[in-house]
């Protein structure tokens, strides 16, 4: 019987999906997959408040988010 190679993935590779997935809340990482945000780097395009007016993000997705940034060295833009 021929073994199930789907669990086996390079390291670099991200699946659509998995951005963010383990740091925040699933209703906050759909969120920011409706506004097509699957990156740090598209992140750092928007502003803290702006991330916070979407349904589904709140102030605890959001203080986790920040954490995981700053050890990223990744910023939200200024206003």
């Amino acid at each position: 019987m021929a073994k199930c190679l789907s669990s086996i993935c390079v390291v670099n590779h991200v699946m659509e999906g998995d951005f963010l997935r383990g740091v925040i809340a699933m209703s906050a990482r759909r969120a920011l997959e409706k506004e097509k945000i699957n990156s740090l780097e598209k992140l750092s395009d928007y502003s803290e408040k702006e991330i916070m007016e979407l349904h589904g993000f709140g102030k605890n997705a959001m203080e986790k988010l920040k954490i995981y940034m700053k050890e990223n060295q990744v910023s939200f833009k200024n206003n």
